[in-house]
């Protein structure tokens, strides 16, 4: 811990799917005390992470020490509350599974997202090997795809916006939507096409040349729409709007697989 102690891109956890190996819990936090106690006299204190269970589970009882609780393979992301998903996989190869994935982990209030990336090895340490047989997914376009995401949210102060279902009211289609908000001040919202938890052959569906209308409920006021595609993260729809409070009726722009909407309050609006 010593040697690490000056970095600031990193959390220890204590153990990988410990529920596998009969490891107690009485140890990983004997562990998460070792580390708090080793830390204290260094400059820098991380955070201490707690594999909780693949799919979900409640903690009932955090413990003081530790602050993530992470998850495995929690689709969809039904536990996130002060927690993250670290590990992914069993989906297939396709990018859209785990960059839906992300997408959908995070707008719904996850606090970190790591997936997995299968195209990393030791013939191919820059994470170019994509004809690998693992039961995963991982590329540098998926790569880079999770960039968007995370520009996406520090455009947000999203510290302050909280998961909020009851802001979109209805959207067409079969289309799914998770919502990130900071009422009556910025809305981020996400959008993907219907897909079971575990598909087969998604190749083979049919997800592209969508569109969908959205119903949200926005507090009166000036607001700008704008519509970002989740592959390359350019702004592919926008409307400014003065509205009146209540429900708004916003109609997407034509995307394939997944799309995200960011609404902000500006200081003056459009029309009607």
């Amino acid at each position: 811990m010593g040697e690490l102690n000056e970095f600031d891109n990193l959390y220890f956890e204590v153990c990988n799917e410990p529920y596998f190996g009969g490891v107690t819990q009485d140890w990983q936090y004997r562990i998460a005390d070792t580390i708090v106690a080793t830390e204290k006299g260094l400059p820098h204190k991380h955070l201490i992470s707690l594999n909780v269970a693949n799919g979900r589970k409640k903690v009932d009882t955090p413990y003081p020490a530790v602050s993530i609780f992470n998850f495995h393979y929690c689709v969809p992301p039904d536990t996130v509350e002060l927690i993250g998903e670290n590990e992914t996989g069993f989906r297939g190869k396709d990018d859209f599974l785990y960059r839906s994935e992300g997408w959908d982990f995070l707008l719904a209030g996850g606090a970190l997202y790591g997936s997995l990336d299968y195209s990393f090895t030791p013939s191919h340490p820059d994470g170019t090997l994509w004809d690998y047989r693992s039961p995963g997914g991982g590329s540098p376009s998926l790569r880079r795809q999770l960039g968007i995401l995370k520009r996406f949210l520090e455009d947000f102060d999203f510290a302050r916006m909280k998961p909020d279902c009851s802001t979109v009211r209805s959207v067409s289609g079969g289309v799914s939507a998770r919502a990130l908000v900071e009422d009556g001040k910025a809305y981020a919202i996400y959008l993907h096409a219907p897909l079971p938890e575990h598909p087969k052959k998604t190749a083979e569906r049919p997800r592209d040349r969508v569109r969908t209308a959205l119903v949200v409920t926005l507090p009166a006021g000036p607001y700008l729409a704008e519509w970002i595609n989740t592959t390359n993260g350019l702004v592919v729809g926008r409307e400014q709007f003065k509205h009146r409070g209540g429900d708004k009726s916003l109609r997407s722009p034509e995307f394939t697989d997944d799309l995200a909407l960011r609404i902000v309050r500006t200081p003056e609006g459009g029309a009607n």
